[in-house]
């Protein structure tokens, strides 16, 4: 029976001590942004690599995860953070919501994402076309009151802005939450040292691009 014991478990510390080789994320929030802009970049062109999806990855992350970017974008199917920025198992922390506004639930997870799995930039991804900011621009939240309540603080701010008023209020639902993601006291102080960065972005269904807005709060001065 002794025998039988160890052959059985064999194989499962063989699998937690490739686990441990997984590596913790040592880039700089600058270079985190780059890497999902990179990686959007080969997804635009046609050219993406699919990278750490295959099972020698999915073993190195039993032990643990050190994702190195944390998303909060919509639950829109056509906006897989994965896909449009071409990574694999273990780089991105997602957070996903209608219309990526940021309710307790959201703020505790993405400061999970910084404080316990050193991710160095968390990006605020919305999207052209967004129905949720559609549904609060057109008044009618009725199946979505409290995602409403969230959105319509940038609906208000947007108003008699030039140009088209679903992107105007898209854009500003993404500058709001990058500006209460930056002074949220959990995060504030790791933003502040450069510790982190928080960036905003909007993802165009038409061409796969994602487009920065604003300088990523938490950049070093120029």
């Amino acid at each position: 029976m002794a025998i039988v014991a160890i052959v059985a478990l064999t194989p499962i510390a063989l699998r937690s001590a490739r686990a441990s080789d997984a590596p913790a994320s040592t880039v700089s929030p600058a270079d985190a942004l780059k890497q999902l802009l990179d990686g959007n970049q080969r997804f635009v062109d046609g050219k993406s690599e699919h990278p750490n999806q295959d099972a020698a990855r999915r073993d190195q992350l039993v032990a643990g995860q050190h994702p190195f970017a944390a998303i909060l974008s919509c639950s829109d199917s056509r906006t897989t953070p994965e896909i449009i920025f071409d990574r694999g198992l273990g780089d991105l922390f997602i957070v996903r919501d209608a219309g990526n506004v940021p309710n307790a639930v959201v703020l505790e997870s993405l400061h999970y994402a910084v404080a316990h799995l050193g991710s160095k930039i968390i990006l605020v991804l919305g999207h052209s076309n967004c129905g949720a900011v559609t549904a609060t621009l057109a008044g009618k939240t009725g199946d979505i009151p409290e995602i409403g309540k969230l959105i319509r603080p940038a609906v208000e701010k947007s108003k008699g802005q030039p140009g088209d008023a679903l992107e105007n209020a898209i854009k500003e639902n993404v500058r709001l939450t990058v500006g209460r993601l930056s002074t949220w006291k959990p995060l504030a102080d790791s933003i502040k040292s450069g510790d982190i960065q928080v960036a905003g972005g909007i993802y165009d269904l038409q061409t796969g691009r994602v487009t920065l807005i604003d300088e990523p709060a938490g950049s070093p001065a120029k």
